[in-house]
């Protein structure tokens, strides 16, 4: 009769202890806080933004008179009155359809401008940041003399040059506005090219451009449309500025600051004529501001994260 060997007996488990992390103390924490701070950020810069696109973009199918539409005897009519939301202006037109009109403007400039700003740079910034030599120092030289002229007295000076049309007023955004782009991608590429998978792409016989358009443009295009969602306020602010001056897109296109150099004259009487758009203005500049803010803060928490699991 066998009997069956018994294993000695192992050493007692230790007792599990509570961790010292606990779920508050996570709560409380700068990383937790970073967060609840980006959410907070892209939701009240969505509700902020989305309250001015939404009515620019449905400004046709809305049941609004028309933008140019006048009646003397309706004449600066106070907002909520005889069913005119913002008021009516000066010559009697409704100032919520101008300013929504008006708005269809400004924001297709500014998207134009920001697209094609962005393009220019990334190229520009890329290029000079990988190939470095006679690239980065001509790309170089051009930022830093754009940069040394202001800003405002530049883009006066080429639309009083050129007829201050819409393409035009695009184009001349788009050329002041390209060298931040351009910046951050040459910084962000110079980091990139020194990484191993950039080495070993190299030692697979790939070229240097396509290394540049497949590998490293990828992981810095997602940072450098940050700047670019960023520039679109930036963008309205100028051609609100541009129109305010003279300078914007000539009549019939009613843009926000050419509505508010218009009611300038009244603002002692009638108050509504210049707050009301441009308090529309700054409702869609915090609001892409938040929202660039809240995504430049979601990027930056998830960073650590992924170097540490990596």
């Amino acid at each position: 009769m066998s009997t069956a060997l018994k294993p000695p007996p192992g050493p007692a488990a230790a007792p599990e202890r509570p961790s010292a992390v606990t779920a508050t103390a996570l709560a409380r924490s700068a990383a937790a806080r970073r967060r609840r701070g980006s959410r907070l950020k892209l939701w009240a810069g969505s509700v902020c933004t989305l309250l001015v696109v939404l009515p620019i973009a449905l400004a046709s199918v809305l049941p609004l008179p028309g933008p140019d539409h006048q009646d003397l005897g309706r004449r600066r009519l106070a907002p909520l009155t005889d069913g005119h939301l913002f008021g009516t202006d000066q010559l009697g037109r409704d100032l919520l359809s101008r300013v929504l009109h008006g708005g269809q403007v400004s924001l297709t400039i500014g998207v134009l401008a920001v697209l094609v700003s962005g393009v220019i740079g990334l190229t520009a910034g890329a290029a000079a940041g990988y190939f470095g030599g006679w690239v980065d120092a001509v790309v170089s030289r051009l930022l830093e003399a754009q940069l040394s002229l202001p800003l405002l007295m530049m883009l006066l000076l080429v639309v009083a040059l050129f007829e201050p049309s819409i393409p035009v007023i695009t184009a001349v955004i788009a050329i002041a506005q390209w060298p931040e782009v351009a910046r951050l991608t040459r910084s962000l590429v110079l980091v990139e090219r020194e990484k191993p998978y950039v080495a070993s792409a190299r030692v697979l016989g790939l070229r240097r451009v396509g290394i540049l358009l497949r590998h490293i443009v990828p992981n810095v295009i997602g940072q450098a449309s940050l700047v670019v969602l960023l520039l679109l306020a930036q963008a309205v602010l100028l051609e609100s500025a541009l129109s305010y001056l003279g300078a914007g897109p000539q009549r019939p296109f009613a843009t926000w600051g050419r509505i508010i150099s218009d009611g300038q004259d009244y603002i002692t009487t009638s108050w509504w004529l210049v707050t009301l758009p441009g308090l529309v203005i700054v409702l869609l500049v915090v609001g892409v501001n938040l929202i660039g803010d809240g995504l430049r803060d979601r990027t930056r928490t998830r960073r650590p994260t992924a170097e540490v699991t990596s």
